[in-house]
């Protein structure tokens, strides 16, 4: 008879090997009971026969994110139904005009984030993220207002009902660089 620490240590080691030779399982992102193989596993026991990983889907880097420089041209804007995203980052780097140069302060950056409405329209108003340190009240002002004004100029989207369905409530960032080369009369 095997003493129970051996059968353990053995039951230990076949289960290792089980591990290492048996397939990689491909995640799934839906399971369901009609599907016609196991879920991949969302939580690990120590009574498991193999060792395990957890499937965990963290919401890091789930929204969308978009930079829109002072310096870049602004592309055309187009009356067609938005049907992608790169569509969507199209018209609102379109929509956006920078503060005047007089008014402008270079180096300065703001971030603002928010979301759609299958109709297209902004779901409440945007959410300031982040300003670049030590910038003038009245400079910050200047730029958020101009943010604003962008919004304000692209919405309501048309978007197309796939496109509708895929943005609506998904968090959008968005972030503006003052990266012209402006005059020395204006504000450093």
């Amino acid at each position: 008879m095997i003493a129970p620490r051996r059968a353990f240590a053995l039951a230990a080691l076949a289960g290792g090997a089980l591990w290492l030779v048996s397939p990689p399982v491909a995640a799934q992102t839906v399971c369901s009971v009609f599907d016609d193989r196991p879920c991949p596993t969302s939580f690990c026991s120590v009574f498991g026969p193999v060792p395990c990983l957890p499937d965990l889907r963290y919401p890091i880097g789930q929204d969308l994110r978009l930079t829109i420089e002072t310096k870049s041209p602004a592309p055309e804007r187009s009356d067609a139904d938005l049907d992608s995203i790169a569509e969507l980052f199209r018209m609102l780097r379109a929509c956006f005009v920078p503060p005047d140069e007089d008014k402008a302060r270079a180096g300065t950056e703001v971030s603002l984030r928010f979301s759609f409405k299958r109709s297209g329209e902004v779901i409440a108003p945007p959410r300031w993220t982040y300003t670049t340190p030590k910038t003038p009240a009245e400079t910050r002002q200047v730029y958020r207002d101009a943010a604003t004004a962008a919004l304000a100029r692209c919405t309501p989207l048309r978007l197309s009902k796939g496109m509708a369905g895929a943005i609506a409530g998904r968090p959008i960032a968005i972030r503006y660089v003052e990266n012209r080369e402006l005059r020395t009369g204006a504000k450093q």
